[in-house]
């Protein structure tokens, strides 16, 4: 009995550890964000990291990330922060999707703070991401295209390399690559393919 005790306990461990090592990423639409490309994106990024996804239920912006400084947008920073409160035990990463403008403030590699031609602190982005960090924010906003073949596939771009950099992958400086720097420019991200160069497989690997 105590054997078939221990036997049972052993079982129960290495399951734990196993469930322990699949990664989970939280696909976080909000409100407004169609479900097919929520289904479409969630199954993108689950073939090419080789995770788990996760659909969570639609929820609304947090209206404290709601700014007017050029134009009405949320601070994705802030969306970032917020997400990151999410208290799921069995969630690694969070991504989120949303369908409108998000926006934050660059800094040089000194600190100091960009300022775009128009002179605002404001920047508008189509997604962000911390490397590493456990949260990300991706918007289709500035992706649109009369050929939505090509708004999807710039929206499976910028989404798979924003969830690259929680993932831990920098930019690259490989034009090619998924995680190449965009400097927010739609031609970089048509240029860019849905594939990892062979230095950033080396690095993921």
């Amino acid at each position: 009995m105590n054997n078939f005790f221990i036997f049972l306990l052993f079982v129960f461990i290495s399951c734990q550890n196993r469930a322990r090592t699949e990664t989970v990423v939280g696909i976080q639409p909000y409100k407004g964000f169609p479900k097919e490309k929520t289904d479409t994106l969630a199954k993108t990024i689950a073939d090419f990291y080789s995770v788990k996804t996760v659909i969570l239920p639609a929820i609304e912006l947090p209206k404290s990330a709601f700014v007017q400084v050029k134009s009405a947008r949320y601070r994705a920073d802030s969306i970032i922060k917020i997400q990151n409160r999410i208290d799921l035990d069995t969630i690694d990463f969070i991504l989120g999707l949303t369908q409108s403008d998000i926006s934050t403030t660059k800094k040089d590699k000194e600190g100091a703070i960009k300022v775009p031609k128009y002179k605002y602190e404001d920047w508008g982005i189509m997604g962000l991401a911390y490397c590493p960090g456990t949260s990300s924010i991706v918007s289709s906003f500035r992706l649109q295209h009369k050929n939505p073949n090509i708004h999807l596939t710039r929206l499976k771009k910028v989404t798979v390399h924003e969830l690259g950099h929680n993932l831990g992958l920098p930019h690259c400086p490989n034009k090619k690559c998924v995680m190449t720097d965009a400097v927010e420019s739609i031609a970089t991200i048509d240029n860019a393919e849905l594939l990892l160069c062979e230095k950033c497989k080396k690095k993921w690997n």
